[in-house]
């Protein structure tokens, strides 16, 4: 191959890594071993080129491919959970902080690294933001990897059954079984809508006004009339969680107070909304790094807190500093900081 076939090809490639990441990350639920079942996607298709006959498209070819890739992965049998999955609600009270290590946890991912852009047609590029969700995703690895990826294919993606049969290399009648299967499966988990990040919807940017008012202002009074009856507090990778207002002013009242007078930098993440929190720093100046939190919003009321604890993991993936210095946290608190 040319060095100029070789540099057409990579840019082909291309073309495809950004719709084949948000495959993937539906697939495996964690963010960097789907830039990795990616890489390797590629890297499969480049030195196989040569045998690939176009009796296909390039792009129903590598998704051939990344299906396989991901299968591979998943005969390991790790499933990505969230804490909700995994234990029973505690109470503020009685909590206790049990820390579980990869590859456990589902893992939040930004908007750019699973979302093409500039999709024309608006409702699919509401299913597509629907279908990253922290719920969604989380559902989705209820499913055995076969349905799993029947189910993306079919209603995310809207493959037609005889496409997902020739890619899995099965029946149309296999595909549509596993479909219907895969279906039940999801409605039995009891998935539960939330809003897309929306900056020109003007009420959830009002209530997303209001929360960094109460979260920075550590005002428990306001921060609880924002949520829903029922929202839930979570902590990866502790697997502790916790519901309802009591609780979770408790909790921020009582172990979680250190995070009063901290400063929040906003961002989304899985199509939502989603901030960066700082925590003031043990030297006195300006603030460092504690978690990135995604906001889960239905009907008007925040319904989740998910705070993603590994800053030193998640900041650099979603272009956050791992430190504000005191002028440029006062910039945040006055609101001058976009």
């Amino acid at each position: 191959m040319t060095q100029t076939a070789t540099s057409d090809l990579d840019l082909r490639l291309e073309e495809y890594r950004v719709e084949l990441t948000g495959y993937c990350y539906r697939m495996l639920g964690s963010s960097f071993e789907a830039e990795d079942a990616v890489q390797d996607t590629m890297v499969r298709a480049w030195r196989s080129f040569d045998r690939f006959e176009g009796r296909s498209s390039l792009r129903s070819w590598l998704y051939r491919i990344a299906t396989n890739v991901c299968l591979d992965m998943l005969n390991a049998g790790n499933r990505r959970a969230r804490p909700m999955d995994l234990t029973a609600p505690q109470t503020a009270a009685t909590a206790v902080l049990k820390e579980r290590s990869e590859p456990t946890w589902l893992e939040p991912v930004p908007d750019g690294r699973v979302l093409p852009g500039g999709t024309a047609d608006p409702a699919e590029a509401a299913v597509a933001r629907e279908s990253v969700r922290l719920a969604f995703v989380a559902a989705l690895q209820h499913l055995p990897p076969k349905q799993r990826a029947v189910l993306i294919l079919r209603e995310v993606l809207a493959w037609r059954a005889a496409e997902c049969a020739e890619l899995l290399e099965t029946s149309v009648a296999s595909v549509n079984s596993a479909l219907q299967r895969a279906r039940a499966t999801l409605a039995a988990t009891g998935v539960k809508d939330s809003d897309a990040a929306d900056p020109m919807d003007e009420d959830q940017q009002k209530l997303l006004e209001r929360y960094v008012r109460a979260f920075e202002g550590y005002d428990m009074k306001e921060l609880t009339a924002l949520l829903h009856e029922d929202a839930v507090l979570s902590m990866p990778p502790y697997d502790l969680w916790l519901q309802g207002h009591a609780e979770i002013q408790a909790w921020m009242l009582g172990v979680g107070s250190g995070c009063r007078d901290s400063r929040l930098v906003a961002t989304v993440a899985n199509g939502t909304p989603a901030f960066g929190q700082y925590r003031p720093s043990g030297s006195g100046s300006g603030h460092e790094a504690w978690a990135l939190q995604v906001i889960e919003i239905s009907g008007g009321r925040i319904t989740g807190l998910n705070s993603f604890l590994d800053t030193a993991r998640w900041f650099p993936l979603f272009g956050l500093p791992t430190r504000l210095e005191a002028d440029t946290a006062a910039a945040e608190q006055s609101g001058q900081l976009q």
